[in-house]
Order: structure tokens, then sequence, then C-alpha cells
């Protein structure tokens, strides 16, 4: 069965999608309740659905704005369940959130930043180059300093925050992340891995990662 993908206003979403989304929550790694949901569609504009028939199968809240002028997709809270065919919904959500991208920023490069607490994530930024951080790089000055423009931007204390890392040090609360899980988890680079350990998603420890999509790639997706 085709995968059903939607992109609409955050102020659109209904209390029975905020609770489908709350069950898909409960089956990832990340369990946030209607609750935290619903303070994340008031924070962000846009929330984007991928169903398959009548089942809802991962879901971001996402904004397209620019950042000292340059265009960017910020992706808030995402989750994808743990189904079969959950890359394929990965490469949905992020197909879907480029798409709108190419409407507003066209003819533009355009970052695409999230905050992420296990490598899978890392798989929504095959569409991307420059992908910061990686392994065996070092982020320079300006790299760096988009890091802590991300973070701020996703409400993290820069006390938290740890810039050569790109590391948020969480305070006890659930992270807002991009929650997925690889199908192929031993085919993760043991290095991209590495980014991660001692990290405690439960206490919210997560990355601020970021990469660029091509104005020629995005075109791709019209």
């Amino acid at each position: 069965m085709a995968l059903d993908v939607t992109t609409k206003d955050t102020t659109a979403l209904g209390d029975a999608e905020l609770a489908e989304m709350a069950d898909v929550c409960a089956e990832a790694g990340i369990c946030h309740e209607i609750g935290p949901l619903s303070k994340q569609a008031e924070e962000w504009v846009l929330v984007t659905l991928v169903r398959e028939g009548n089942h809802l199968r991962g879901f971001s809240f996402s904004t397209l704005e620019r950042i000292g002028g340059t265009p960017a997709v910020l992706i808030g809270l995402a989750t994808v369940k743990r189904i079969a065919r959950r890359d394929a919904v990965l490469r949905a959500i992020v197909a879907d959130n480029f798409r709108r991208a190419l409407m507003a920023f066209p003819d533009e490069d355009v970052l695409m930043g999230t905050r992420l607490c296990d490598p899978s994530g890392f798989e929504a930024y095959k569409p991307t180059v420059d992908i910061v951080p990686r392994p065996g790089y070092k982020a320079t000055g300006e790299e760096r300093a988009w890091g802590r423009r991300l973070a701020k931007r996703f409400g993290v204390e820069s006390s938290n925050y740890h810039d050569k890392t790109f590391v948020v040090s969480g305070e006890g609360n659930l992270p807002y992340v991009l929650d997925h899980e690889s199908s192929k988890p031993e085919k993760t680079d043991p290095d991209v891995a590495a980014l991660f350990e001692g990290f405690d998603p439960s206490k919210g420890d997560c990355l601020v990662a970021f990469g660029w999509i091509m104005a020629e790639d995005l075109l791709k997706y019209g």
C-alpha cells in the first residue's frame, strides 16, 4: 500500500490526530504524550503526517524560515513508527519538507537542521551535503556558529550546549528530536554511533545536526 503524505498548518491539527501521534510516540523511543505534542503544535508552523491506509506511520513538526537571511527547514519533534517500512516513512517526511522548501525558496541552497538522540537519525540527511557534525571532521568557526544559532532557535539554554561537539546536555526532560530507528542498525557506521556515546535520551541528551541541500537537488522534489 502506498504511503499518503500530507503537510498542513499545525493550527489545523485536531484532538484525534494528536491522539494518533501520541500512539506513534508510545511505540517509539521517545514517548511524548498528548500534552507535549499540543505544545509542539503551538510552537511550530507545519505538521507533516504520513499514513499507510488509515494508520498514521510517522509525523514531523517543522517550519520554513530564514535565519540571518539563509533559507532553512527546521524540524522539531519528528517520530517514525517502528514498522518494517519505517525507512520509507522517514524518506517521505523529509521529501515533503523539501517539497515545501522548494516552493518557499526556489533556486536557493537550503539548510536542514534538527536534533538527534540516535545515529539512525542521520539517515534523514542522505539527500544533503556538508553534514555537521560528522566523524573525523573538525567544524569551522562558521559551522560552530550555525550550531549555536540552531540550538538557540530550538530553545536550548546556552549553558547546556557544547558548541565544539554540538551536544546538548539534558535537564531531565524528554528531548524533542527526530526519533527514528533504522531497519538495518547493523549497518550503522561505528564512528557515527560514537558521536552519541554516553547519551541518555530519557534525560534530554541530544545532538544538534544540520546539512545542506543544493538548489539543483531540491528541484527533484518539485
